[in-house]
């Protein structure tokens, strides 16, 4: 995704988080959080930011990059992402991950070199989905129905472009799986692994999708597993069974540096865990207990859901518990019956 269009994004979520207290391109930082601190202490890291909680900032603000370069200068860091987000109570959020030294360090697949490029008419109604997007925004009509799988926004102009999607995704399937794998166009790969979600037969481009979760763009991942993500939200019918989503692939995301990676991971592990399953629990406590602690304690509420979630299911609690403890506010009360459950 280019600087533009990352922009572009951002105010649509800006105006989604009551962004008309936040003036044009400028937004004040409401909060700072951190994750993947382990031995890195978060003074020192917090002493190496370009900027604070109150400052202004922009999305293409030089100062994310150059603070990402002072705390990949730390001793025992591996690299640094700073992200920006939308947002607490109308201010930004910046999210600053650390990978450390002796930490589990992603991989990714080589960036495709291949010519598969998508047809004019997918390439204009993804043109087309972001202004429209952001124009249901800015009237506050910003509801979707995920029912069938993928997304349906309540916005006309939107829903539009969507059922678009939907005749160009069984239409042009197979070529969707090849740019998404082959396509040396990032962005192009993007949209592929949006449109994907609009196929039928939901289950055979399930192995694609997770196939996209190893791209090098942040931006193609975010999307393969936003898609998954739907996917497994999808209300199951007599002529639409649920399509089955692994949940493998997602557990080494909650310990990845970049925000989406970790944001996407803990959305789609929240609902597969619905199920309760023990094996996928005890696997999240064995490999993921630490970031899902630090992300249950952010202080953007919205954002520490879903960890929070799945640190009560690890420590036994019901949903219904769950739900009463976080209205109390008492987070501790879910992470500390999860460490001594773990």
């Amino acid at each position: 995704m280019s600087r533009t269009r990352a922009t572009v994004l951002f105010l649509a979520l800006a105006m989604l988080g009551g962004g008309g207290e936040v003036p044009g391109q400028t937004f004040q930082i409401g909060i700072v959080d951190f994750y993947g601190l382990r031995r890195v202490s978060a003074v020192e890291a917090r002493q190496a930011l370009t900027f604070k909680e109150g400052d202004t900032v922009d999305p293409d603000d030089e100062r994310l990059a150059e603070s990402e370069r002072r705390l990949s200068a730390l001793p025992g860091v591996v690299r640094a992402h700073a992200g920006l987000v939308c947002c607490n109570a109308g201010r930004a959020i910046i999210f600053v991950g650390v990978e450390e030294k002796g930490q589990a360090i992603m991989h990714f697949r080589a960036a495709p070199r291949g010519t598969a490029r998508l047809s004019a008419d997918v390439v204009k109604a993804g043109d087309e989905f972001v202004p429209a997007l952001i124009a249901a925004v800015e009237r506050g009509d910003f509801g979707e129905d995920r029912s069938q799988g993928h997304s349906l926004n309540h916005d006309p102009a939107t829903r539009a472009i969507q059922e678009r999607f939907v005749s160009y995704a069984n239409r042009d399937c197979a070529n969707l799986r090849l740019v998404l794998r082959d396509s040396s166009d990032s962005m192009q790969r993007a949209l592929a692994a949006q449109v994907l979600g609009y196929v039928a037969e939901k289950q055979s481009v399930v192995g694609d999708l997770v196939d996209g979760m190893s791209d090098p763009s942040e931006d193609v991942r975010n999307n393969a597993m936003r898609t998954l993500l739907v996917f497994a939200e999808a209300t199951p019918t007599p002529t639409r069974p649920v399509t089955r989503v692994p949940y493998r692939p997602f557990v080494p995301f909650l310990n990845s540096p970049v925000w989406t990676d970790r944001n996407k991971a803990a959305g789609a592990l929240a609902e597969l865990s619905k199920s309760r399953n023990r094996q996928l629990l005890n696997t999240l406590a064995r490999e993921a207990i630490a970031s899902l602690v630090e992300m249950a304690r952010w202080k953007s509420k919205d954002h520490a859901e879903d960890a929070f979630t799945i640190l009560g299911r690890i420590a036994g609690f019901s949903d219904e518990a769950l739900r009463a403890v976080w209205d109390r506010g008492e987070r501790e009360t879910v992470i500390g019956a999860a460490l001594n459950r773990h």
